[in-house]
């Protein structure tokens, strides 16, 4: 069998298994990114978005026609509040941010969150490079354009090293940074960057059953699934059936590749100079990639916080990957005492590990066996790509 379709089995598997009797959205009528409700969980009050055209951007990445960018812009009471700025994961949007958005905004800072090139309401064109750098300079002359100055970047996964890299190469240009379950911590051989290339496609994210979708989503991020979440399937399901899609799925394959090769974010953790928050769920199940070479969060998360001078580290107990939307109350309480006071974040101090080498007369471990799997560090260099794949 080949990779993609043993990973496609699996995915059935997983998503029959997770999603029990829950309801199907394959019968709705198509749903557009144009149409996508960004409004708040409550009151269903629609938040304002714009569209700006980003011309530095357009002319630095040689794009055909100038790129639009769609924004939800909360202003703060006051000219001196600070500004937050939201960066969504990969396959989401600024929506993604719903338990968030209102709650700093009622706090008195000003609150933005973009959806990215490829994503959400923004354009998506197809030569549009989808690295983290490129993402980085939207993000950039966003905040310029909206005069901005030094706002605090909050990015999930994928914004989360989105984040790193506007904060590796654009010091002077932010206050502080929240990691949420950031992705660029983690090591990626060469061999894995060639499988990640070979196993994504278009197609493999468009043409997903309902069944795989309710497993990716509710099983691979979150550990706290609720009725109201059921949007995030809906709407996914939905937003396959419109032509806008093929655009969308285009991105999704090339944003993997720009992640996979995050060796800048990683080998230069160390030019961090703001205070940097690191916020994960001990219970995530997509970092470190589970089908690759699998390894424990902490390990990641770790690793990024003792390189990075300024960093603080805030596990969060049983909560998945996407931690703002599994556990909002407690990762709101937490995200805004930092915000509030970055310097007095506690820095992270790296604990000693319990030794694991066998004493004399016991027997050695066995590989494989429960917690012996190989740590996801940089020594794995050459370890062979895997038959399974990671989720759409």
């Amino acid at each position: 069998m080949s990779s993609s379709r043993a990973f496609t089995a699996l995915l059935v598997t997983a998503g029959l298994s997770s999603a029990g009797c829950v309801r199907s959205y394959a019968s709705e009528s198509a749903l557009s990114f144009k149409d996508l409700d960004y409004s708040t969980e409550g009151t269903k009050q629609p938040w304002p978005v714009h569209r700006v055209a980003l011309p530095d951007v357009s002319a630095r990445y040689s794009l055909g026609t100038a790129l639009h960018v769609s924004y939800v812009d909360l202003p703060a009471a006051s000219p001196e509040a600070k500004t937050v700025v939201f960066v969504h994961g990969l396959g989401s949007y600024l929506k993604f941010w719903r338990a968030q958005l209102d709650v700093f905004h009622a706090q008195g800072y000003r609150v933005i969150a973009l959806d990215l090139p490829g994503y959400g309401k923004s354009d998506k064109p197809a030569t549009f490079p989808y690295t983290m750098e490129a993402m980085a300079d939207v993000v950039l002359e966003l905040t310029r354009v909206l005069g901005v100055e030094k706002p605090v970047l909050m990015g999930h996964s994928m914004g989360g090293q989105t984040s790193l890299s506007f904060a590796i190469r654009y010091p002077e240009s932010l206050s502080a940074l929240v990691l949420v379950s950031p992705a660029g911590f983690e090591k990626f051989t060469w061999k894995e960057k060639a499988w990640f290339a070979r196993v994504m496609s278009a197609d493999f994210i468009k043409y997903a059953p309902e069944a795989n979708i309710w497993g990716s989503v509710r099983q691979g991020n979150f550990m706290h699934w609720r009725p109201q979440l059921e949007w995030l399937i809906e709407e996914r399901v939905r937003l396959a059936k419109t032509p806008e899609f093929d655009a969308y799925a285009y991105a999704n394959v090339r944003t993997v590749r720009g992640l996979a090769h995050n060796d800048f974010v990683r080998d230069n953790l160390g030019h961090v100079t703001v205070p940097t928050l690191i916020v994960y769920g001990t219970d995530d199940r997509l970092i470190p990639n589970p089908f690759l070479h699998g390894g424990e969060t902490r390990d990641i998360m770790e690793f990024g916080a003792s390189n990075i001078p300024t960093a603080s580290l805030v596990p969060m107990k049983g909560c998945g990957h996407t931690v703002q939307l599994d556990c909002p109350e407690p990762f709101n309480e937490v995200a805004l005492a930092f915000v509030k006071d970055p310097a007095s974040a506690r820095p992270f101090v790296e604990k000693a590990r319990e030794d694991k080498t066998p004493k004399p007369g016991e027997p050695a471990p066995v590989p494989g066996a429960p917690g012996t799997q190989p740590s996801p560090m940089p020594q794995q260099q050459d370890a062979p790509a895997p038959a399974d794949g990671p989720r759409p």
